[in-house]
């Protein structure tokens, strides 16, 4: 029995895209996407999202002390 699916080119390039992007093989973004509801669509925004923030690290742009206070005070245990 073929364990595989025929998926459309589109599909096909789509998760072979993510998994150059990413660390995932295509089995494991295709289970995420039907275990865990994570369409193939939200895992693209989540991967772009993930090398924004790479980008912006590589350019030094992190918050400052006083945005990191502001935050941990914001949440602290009350």
């Amino acid at each position: 029995m073929d364990k595989h699916a025929d998926l459309s080119k589109d599909l096909d390039r789509r998760i072979d895209a993510l998994t150059a992007r990413s660390t995932l093989t295509r089995s494991q973004i295709i289970e995420d996407a039907l275990a865990h509801g994570r369409s193939l669509a939200w895992q693209e925004r989540w991967v772009a999202g993930i090398e924004d923030g790479l980008a912006e690290a590589d350019r030094g742009d992190f918050a400052s002390e006083e945005e990191i206070a502001h935050v941990l005070n914001k949440y602290a245990a009350r």
